[in-house]
């Protein structure tokens, strides 16, 4: 084999590399890495503009390329845990290649740096949520009485209580937000329903943490409630929702839709309702409501 063919054979091999590359965000992350020495960006503006046009050159030679979430926080921690010197470019390449399998990532697809920054602080935030909600089941512990797992035996009943909404929604699009309050915040999951024609499609991994907020909230019994918003060519958008009560749910009146979706939140002000919306109350679940919480 000749140099040149070598060399050739070296790029075909670099296209099919799959790399992962860690963002910082924000202006506050970056300014922790720059304590560095090795860290040679100081501005952050032009870092993002670098790590761009980075995407964009291994994007026109064929590579694929996950963008990942840097923590300076996390960063730091994986080194003191792997005894490793934090101010080496090669440190940080272990903690990247550690996060392509751990942290929450996205495909860089030729979108502008604009739009995925928001979508993978977003998908930080909901793999956290989902963390946190599952860590808090597990600790829930066994059924004094029964000895059942509470946590497993919540999400089996959110798990049906899911299935029952979205059998009962009208046809079309749906969107589901389902929130539960406690300390230390609020947890929030969202869920998108697309539906053509009878052929139901969903994530995943969106209706996992769905379920896991929703077993959280009714596990504990905190405050909290799920809204649905259904979308059909041709219709008005119908939306409808619970509030969390007893283990199960409670159907919330046109009204009480109504005044959520027309209060701003932080002023409690009334704001205009939404042309073309259907406020409403939900279908029956067809389902009898269990007794108050886990009890025998």
């Amino acid at each position: 084999m000749t140099h040149t063919d070598s060399r050739t054979m070296r790029r075909v091999l670099r296209r099919e590399i799959a790399g992962t590359i860690g963002l910082l965000t924000d202006e506050h992350d970056f300014r922790a890495m720059r304590r560095y020495r090795s860290f040679t960006f100081d501005d952050h503006a032009a870092y993002l503009k670098h790590v761009e046009g980075l995407l964009r050159t291994r994007a026109l030679q064929g590579s694929h390329t996950t963008v990942a979430l840097f923590d300076p926080e996390e960063y730091a921690e994986f080194c003191t845990q792997k005894g490793l010197d934090p101010d080496n470019p090669s440190s940080r390449t272990r903690f990247t290649a550690r996060l392509a399998v751990t942290g929450p990532t996205l495909p860089y697809e030729g979108q502008p740096l604009s739009d995925l920054l928001p979508a993978l602080v977003d998908e930080a935030v909901r793999q956290a949520t989902w963390e946190y909600a599952t860590t808090l089941l597990a600790r829930l512990g066994d059924c004094a009485s029964c000895g059942e797992d509470l946590g497993r035996a919540a999400f089996a009943r959110a798990s049906d209580l899911l299935v029952r909404i979205l059998d009962t929604a009208p046809p079309g699009n749906r969107h589901l937000v389902c929130s539960v309050t406690g300390p230390p915040e609020t947890l929030v999951a969202a869920l998108h329903v697309a539906d053509t024609d009878g052929d139901v499609k969903l994530d995943e991994t969106e209706a996992l943490e769905f379920t896991t907020v929703l077993a959280l909230g009714l596990a504990t019994e905190s405050p909290g409630g799920l809204v649905i918003r259904a979308s059909a060519p041709g219709n008005p958008d119908r939306v409808y929702g619970w509030r969390l009560r007893a283990y199960g749910l409670e159907p919330l009146t046109a009204g009480e839709v109504f005044d959520a979706y027309c209060t701003d939140v932080e002023s409690g002000d009334l704001i205009s309702p939404e042309s073309n919306v259907d406020y409403c109350e939900p279908p029956d679940l067809g389902e009898v409501q269990p007794a108050q919480g886990h009890n025998h």
